[in-house]
């Protein structure tokens, strides 16, 4: 799109959406059991029909999240600690994603924290989602 585009698309009287921007305070929000042994999670935004999940994620040192799928992409920032698989390891500053369709298994040796997006929920061998079962 070129910016003569933008322009004639920005035009007239133009007012901000009242109540169009949505603030979280992520440490106002409790860490939660997930149905995974020593990874915990902050939901900030969900949205249950899409599937739609963005999200802290807090794993325990020796945590690990058991084989699954990514049924779309899945993007994961570190912004504390590592967390690996069979394709490489990720430490903090670092970022990662995950093509649609793919699968492995993550671990973490000294724990993390991570700011993680996805698309649709994590489809594990007899659940999706990180859900506390």
């Amino acid at each position: 799109m070129t910016a003569e585009h933008f322009e004639k698309r920005l035009e007239g009287n133009l007012e901000p959406t009242p109540g169009g921007s949505t603030y979280v305070d992520p440490n106002a929000i409790e860490w939660q059991d997930t149905q995974f042994e020593g990874i915990r999670i902050k939901p900030l935004y969900k949205d249950d029909e899409k599937g739609e999940l963005t999200c802290l994620l807090k794993w325990a040192p020796g945590a690990k999240l058991p084989f699954h799928k990514h049924p779309q992409i899945e993007q994961s920032y570190v912004i504390e600690g590592s967390f690996h698989d069979h394709d490489g390891i990720c430490r903090a500053g670092e970022y990662v994603w995950r093509k649609a369709g793919s699968m492995h298994e993550t671990h973490s040796d000294e724990g993390c924290v991570i700011f993680a997006v996805y698309r649709e929920p994590n489809v594990f061998f007899s659940s999706a989602g990180f859900e506390a079962k």
